[in-house]
């Protein structure tokens, strides 16, 4: 991984201002392991959930040097196996791709949750035949724990991989 000042990344907490960033990923190639495209009022709706987390954050991964938005993390709180996790994702514009950035984006945002306390566990759920973000798990020091059955979103079955940082290390 490049370590470069140029893919080196800071988060900043999620905005009113926004809901650009939300729009700009709706693409079918952004979104087409998330269920698709969302409406505007779709997009609306999240934008408002992103804002009124109680439990986790939303953040905008801007390059440190200095340079702009290149995607989003966060992290928020999911009901898991009888116990409550929190869960992580994160999304990185086609331009920036391919530099390392979800990688650091990943660790940073385990951070923000370990710095949150109350969970020990960070997961993250991509698609099993989604190479890049299991890639991203991997390289960003999660443990897969194997294969899980989803809907997301509501109503559309998928099988996700269970990958799981611990907090405590």
């Amino acid at each position: 991984m490049d370590d470069t000042d140029a893919n080196r990344v800071r988060l900043e907490p999620w905005g009113e201002d926004d809901l650009w960033l939300l729009r700009l990923h709706n693409s079918p190639e952004m979104t087409a392991r998330l269920g698709g495209p969302e409406s505007e009022d779709q997009l609306a709706a999240r934008h408002r959930r992103y804002l009124g987390l109680e439990a986790g954050r939303m953040y905008r991964v801007v390059l440190a040097d200095g340079g702009g938005t290149v995607g989003a993390v966060g992290f928020w709180e999911r009901a898991w196996r009888g116990g409550t996790v929190w869960e992580a994702g994160w999304a990185v514009s086609p331009a920036f791709q391919g530099r390392g950035l979800a990688v650091r984006a990943a660790r940073a945002v385990a951070a923000e949750a370990r710095t949150a306390g109350g969970h020990r566990y960070l997961h993250a759920f991509p698609k099993v035949e989604h190479a890049a973000s299991n890639a991203v798990c991997r390289r960003a020091g999660f443990t897969l724990l194997g294969p899980v059955d989803f809907e997301y979103p509501k109503g559309h079955p998928i099988t996700s991989n269970d990958w799981r940082a611990d907090l405590e290390d």
